[in-house]
């Protein structure tokens, strides 16, 4: 006889993909849904089938956004001449909490990792180049992850730009080593801003 029946063994299975979710949250959170209400679990549902549908990447700078172009790209009060380079579009928030930068911003949708087979190709390399063709980007700010990918990244985008005469910085070092900008207060974000540096 099977542990659950089919329909919750396989909520598990499928909660089981989601990142960090290993098969003892996947039942906590399996038990939780059928606890809840019928409504409760259709709107859980509604919201990842709107997310799916409604929800593209924009088609300047790789963010996500119900529209095109996003926000970030379409407002008048925004810098255009300095562009934030970031991994991840889970990214711009950590710069966004310091409410300091005005600038637009460039998501690359990873970073250089030759042993998962990601190199210059698989990001979105191509259409910044593009962005810069126009000649009204002076700055490009790099804030990729301080972990070893995001750094071969930097430096493989600073070798790439430079020679197209902007002036390219990389934020500064408040951000320990290691982490991921996603877990940066806002404080420590300002500072990384704040301290960036010309490659």
């Amino acid at each position: 006889m099977p542990d659950y029946p089919e329909p919750v063994a396989r909520l598990i299975e499928e909660l089981k993909h989601l990142p960090s979710i290993g098969q003892k949250s996947a039942q906590r959170i399996a038990f939780h849904l059928l606890k809840g209400s019928t409504e409760e679990a259709d709107r859980l549902a509604q919201a990842i089938s709107d997310v799916k549908q409604k929800i593209g990447l924009c088609s300047t700078c790789n963010n996500l956004t119900d529209v095109d172009p996003c926000y970030f790209c379409s407002s008048a009060t925004r810098n255009p001449k300095q562009i934030c380079v970031v991994e991840e579009p889970g990214n711009i928030l950590a710069v966004e909490k310091t409410r300091v930068y005005q600038g637009r911003y460039h998501v690359l949708m990873g970073s250089l990792a030759p042993l998962k087979g990601i190199g210059p190709e698989q990001l979105r390399i191509k259409n910044l180049i593009e962005r810069l063709r126009g000649g009204e980007v002076e700055e490009i700010i790099l804030a990729t992850n301080p972990n070893v990918e995001g750094e071969a990244t930097a430096i493989y985008l600073s070798k790439l730009l430079k020679p197209l005469g902007l002036k390219v910085t990389r934020i500064g070092m408040g951000v320990p080593i290691g982490s991921e900008l996603d877990y940066a207060d806002e404080v420590t974000m300002m500072k990384a801003l704040e301290g960036r540096r010309e490659l």
